[in-house]
């Protein structure tokens, strides 16, 4: 008997000494649609694919207007020479049709490439801020639901949006928190 009892004072004794490990959760997607880095990316695709679309409509009415003027062309001659024609104004536009593809696929790669980056450093950040604040785990909150649920006590979202968000501007986030502890405790 005391053999049991010194065993369970032994087991209570050694769990009380274990570290608590200190876990937290953040809600991915808010963090990414608030990091100013991402944000300032996509305006800047938002710019080049407004100038895109505005030279590509330009291209169209040309295109368009030169198509009619074949058209009313074409209604003259006869069946073979309208086929000719045809081919003609197609390989005349088909070179540039192909330029606009080319162009628009690797815009939509350039905004993936930085947008991978922006993921990317957005983990990093998280990696470093969960060690540097003593994190056992972070884990990451999404619509696949890698978290379900989760106490709103640990949920670190907003703070991470803050310093994350400092970190890209180059403000220094820890004087911004002092300065915010010091106004709350007077």
């Amino acid at each position: 008997m005391k053999k049991i009892v010194l065993s369970l004072m032994v087991l209570i004794g050694a769990a009380s000494c274990q570290e608590q490990q200190k876990i937290a959760f953040i809600d991915n997607g808010e963090i990414i649609n608030d990091y100013q880095m991402k944000i300032d990316i996509e305006e800047k695709f938002k710019l080049q694919n407004d100038d895109f679309t505005k030279q590509r409509d330009s291209i169209a009415r040309v295109y368009q207007m030169e198509m009619q003027s074949v058209q009313q062309r074409l209604s003259r001659l006869s069946p073979q020479k309208q086929q000719e024609e045809s081919q003609v104004f197609s390989q005349k536009w088909q070179p540039i049709q192909q330029q606009m593809q080319m162009q628009q696929q690797q815009m939509e790669q350039m905004f993936n490439t930085e947008m991978d980056s922006v993921i990317s450093k957005m983990n990093k950040f998280v990696e470093g801020y969960g060690k540097k604040n003593g994190y056992t785990f972070i884990l990451g909150k999404n619509q696949a639901g890698s978290v379900v649920y989760g106490d709103e006590a640990n949920d670190i979202t907003d703070v991470v949006i803050k310093e994350i968000n400092a970190e890209y501007s180059g403000k220094d986030s820890k004087t911004e928190e002092d300065s915010t502890e010091a106004t709350t405790e007077k």
